[in-house]
């Protein structure tokens, strides 16, 4: 089974204050016409001390965004740049987020709570700040899958329409729109570390990188790695080992980010950001999630290529602290970490115990090819053989078959017809009923059978040394 968080008090903690000054800029949120609290999330508010909230006061603080107790007074606008489908841009930020609170859990560790839609702020350009109410619904969606199949993701921590209409090129318009708070343990993205390097700010650099060190912690380097007593080289192998693990969790999941630009790379090792994303109908590595993605530089089967690149722009970065031989060995473990966390999380998803790396990548190899010439999409894959059962009779059925069931007992999950999805028309099944007869039990029937998938699944395995939620 899946663990729930563990319960704990509110614990305010806001080291981020010790760089505001060169790393944000204080903003104000928008004041809304309406607030109708359409989700709280009642797995992950008491994590952090806040399910006691009532509804009243639910919304007075994250959509009216009333400072909570001993928290930062006001919001904080990050300062970023980033690499945009491979092209540098230096004006962008939070342009329509902010981070509104930090505190911690009861394993001590620090979380964030950061907005998405809650107004203009000095990095808008021509934005409006505002988030639209289908975007918002499809981002609870997404993080709930990605959590419930073992991805290291942002929580959707809250909901509220805001009474406002929307006008928008990619949905029908007017809209309806909301502000959204991501629960995660942290902001600092690897555009962040860019942006100190366009200005070869190397003191500020020091300053985050000892910051991403003592609030991401992480396991040290390989006892042969050069320079490995270096804080910004320890980074870079923390970083490159988390995302070697997002990349695969991502392949395993058979889902497509879409948008996976520098400035959506957390350097904590979390997913986020979700705006075109897709789940495989079938197994196609061209398969592309924004249809602004006409060179397909973000489709599903080039997403570790995709990450692998942004982890070299962090190592660019960091070149303003550190040598180049000791970055360069860092990055050269990305592939092994890659293939290790592909074969992990494989054979967790299958329900079978893993033998050795070289037979999980013959595995791995042989299910795609099963996923091709069958035409079965992931989630149907691994929901029919769980546990190894009904292998089929073909090279991945032969090797299915010398795996040994690693469940003790079945969860009633594995009994059903099928399991829950998320493909494009489930999607936009859950939102009709939202746009057209403001019907929210479709969301959270889907919720809760997202849930029991990762009930179903139970826990994901970890990295050796690592600790996340």
């Amino acid at each position: 089974m899946r663990s729930e968080p563990q319960a704990g008090d509110y614990r305010p903690d806001t080291p981020i204050s010790t760089l505001a000054p060169w790393l944000s800029d204080p903003v104000m949120a928008a004041g809304f016409p309406q607030h109708s609290l359409r989700f709280r999330n009642h797995r992950w508010a008491p994590a952090v001390g806040l399910e006691s909230l009532s509804d009243d006061q639910w919304i007075d603080h994250f959509g009216r965004f009333q400072p909570l107790a001993g928290n930062l007074e006001r919001p904080l606008a990050l300062r970023y740049h980033g690499h945009q489908f491979r092209h540098y841009n230096p004006d962008i930020g939070d342009g329509r987020g902010f981070l509104f609170a930090q505190m911690r859990d009861s394993a001590d560790r620090l979380l964030d709570l950061g907005t998405k839609g809650s107004g203009v702020t000095p990095y808008s350009r021509d934005g409006d700040g505002r988030l639209t109410l289908k975007g918002a619904v499809r981002e609870i969606m997404a993080t709930e899958m990605l959590e419930a199949l073992g991805v290291y993701t942002s929580k959707t921590f809250s909901v509220i329409e805001t009474g406002e209409e929307l006008w928008r090129g990619d949905e029908p318009s007017p809209t309806r729109s909301a502000v959204l708070l991501r629960l995660s343990h942290g902001h600092i993205r690897i555009g962040t570390f860019q942006r100190l390097r366009a200005y070869e700010d190397a003191e500020h650099m020091a300053a985050l990188v000892d910051y991403c060190l003592a609030q991401f912690p992480g396991p040290p380097p390989p006892e042969d790695a050069p320079g490995r007593d270096e804080p910004a080289i320890r980074l870079l192998h923390q970083v490159v080992e988390r995302m070697a693990d997002l990349a695969a969790s991502y392949m395993v999941a058979g889902f497509v980010h879409g948008v996976l630009n520098s400035d959506n790379m957390n350097v904590s090792g979390e997913s986020f950001d979700y705006g075109p994303w897709r789940w495989l109908p079938q197994w196609d590595p061209r398969f592309t999630a924004a249809y602004f993605d006409h060179s397909g530089l973000y489709a599903f089967g080039r997403q570790p290529e995709a990450i692998l690149w942004n982890c070299q722009q962090l190592a660019v970065s960091l070149r303003l602290l550190a040598e180049t031989e000791p970055l360069v060995f860092a990055l050269e473990r990305f592939g092994g970490l890659y293939q290790q966390a592909m074969a992990r999380r494989f054979c967790w998803r299958l329900g079978v115990t893993p033998q050795c790396l070289d037979t999980e990548m013959k595995l791995i190899t042989a299910a795609e090819k099963h996923m091709v010439e069958s035409g079965q999409a992931p989630d149907a894959l691994f929901f029919t053989h769980r546990n190894g059962r009904d292998a089929p009779a073909d090279e991945f059925g032969d090797l299915l078959r010398t795996y040994a069931a690693t469940d003790a007992a079945d969860h009633p999950l594995w009994q059903d017809d099928a399991p829950p999805t998320l493909v494009i028309d489930e999607v936009e099944r859950v939102w009709a009923a939202i746009a057209e007869n403001d019907d929210w039990s479709p969301l959270a029937d889907k919720v809760a059978a997202i849930r029991r998938l990762g009930d179903a699944l139970g826990e994901p395995p970890q990295p050796a040394g690592h600790n996340r939620a």
